[in-house]
């Protein structure tokens, strides 16, 4: 099966939007489940700050502070904020290893045939970059892990509450977020299989499904901001799959559909939610007068 150029990135933008629906649908039914109205607006500007602030941070640093700082923003206790994206992780993380689990037992057979082996090959020719990657993803773990510190006393207090809300909390918005969540998970996975199908000869849909999970989701433990440097090497070298031609624009349009269009939603948000001039200082690390 094939797709025209046209319709594969027809359908790559439609999965985004679907994403964006989802996981604004998703923080808003939290928050208003603890008893504090948010809107579909300000849900989908809370989660464009937490992409764009994942997107150039190590490790995704700065994603949760982005939306924290937004849900602050329009009005909804610290607490209360706290709360609703813990229960966000919480319904989230179930829902993710169940989908790593049923996507590794039915296509890891066929990536073991097919990719690793392409694999390898590329990272074989690669090795030197991958060096290089390896090395600058370690120096930024070590930095951040010496700069980045949680006092305990700053949690104790939310997650103790957090259990309090979560005995309360009706099984109806948790159920209603955990598909929302499947919803997410889902868009993002099928964006570069999609775009694989716009290949002359893309390579087999199971392998390139197994691929985009893994690459995606390897961001979340890899120091450089999006996984920078291994992900873009482990794509280039085969992981989804063996390519022949076009890795290069491939991996381009990837990096559009699932890093550069938050990015860019993520900073036109910060301007109509907070203004130029808040934006331009927070950027420069001055505080405001």
């Amino acid at each position: 099966m094939t797709l025209e150029p046209l319709v594969a990135h027809g359908i790559c933008a439609a999965l985004v939007a679907l994403d964006q629906c989802a996981r604004a649908l998703r923080i808003r039914l939290l928050t208003r489940s603890i008893g504090y109205p948010y809107s579909l607006r300000q849900g989908f500007v809370t989660n464009a700050l937490g992409d764009a602030a994942c997107a150039v941070t190590p490790m995704r640093l700065g994603g949760e502070p982005a939306r924290l700082g937004a849900m602050l923003h329009f009005g909804v206790p610290a607490t209360a904020t706290f709360i609703a994206l813990a229960f966000e992780v919480i319904t989230m993380w179930p829902v993710t290893i169940v989908c790593a689990t049923v996507v590794a037992v039915l296509f890891a057979p066929g990536w073991i045939d097919h990719s690793a082996p392409a694999l390898l090959e590329g990272l074989g020719r690669l090795w030197g970059w991958l060096l290089v990657a390896a090395a600058v993803s370690l120096v930024l773990w070590l930095v951040v892990r010496r700069s980045v510190h949680v006092a305990p006393r700053m949690t104790r207090r939310p997650w103790r509450r957090a259990r309090v809300y979560w005995r309360r909390m009706p099984p109806g918005p948790l159920v209603a977020s955990a598909f929302l969540s499947f919803i997410n998970l889902a868009t993002r996975t099928a964006i570069l299989p999609v775009l694989m199908l716009s290949l002359p000869e893309p390579p087999p849909i199971g392998p390139a499904i197994l691929g985009s999970f893994a690459l995606l989701y390897s961001q979340l433990f890899l120091p450089t901001p999006s996984g920078a440097g291994v992900v873009d090497l482990g794509l280039l070298a085969g992981a989804a799959g063996e390519v022949e031609g076009g890795q290069v624009e491939l991996l381009v349009w990837w990096r559009f559909y699932t890093s550069a269009i938050g990015i860019v939603l993520g900073a036109w948000a910060a301007v109509r939610t907070f203004g130029w001039g808040a934006v331009r200082t927070a950027v420069r690390g001055k505080k405001t007068a």
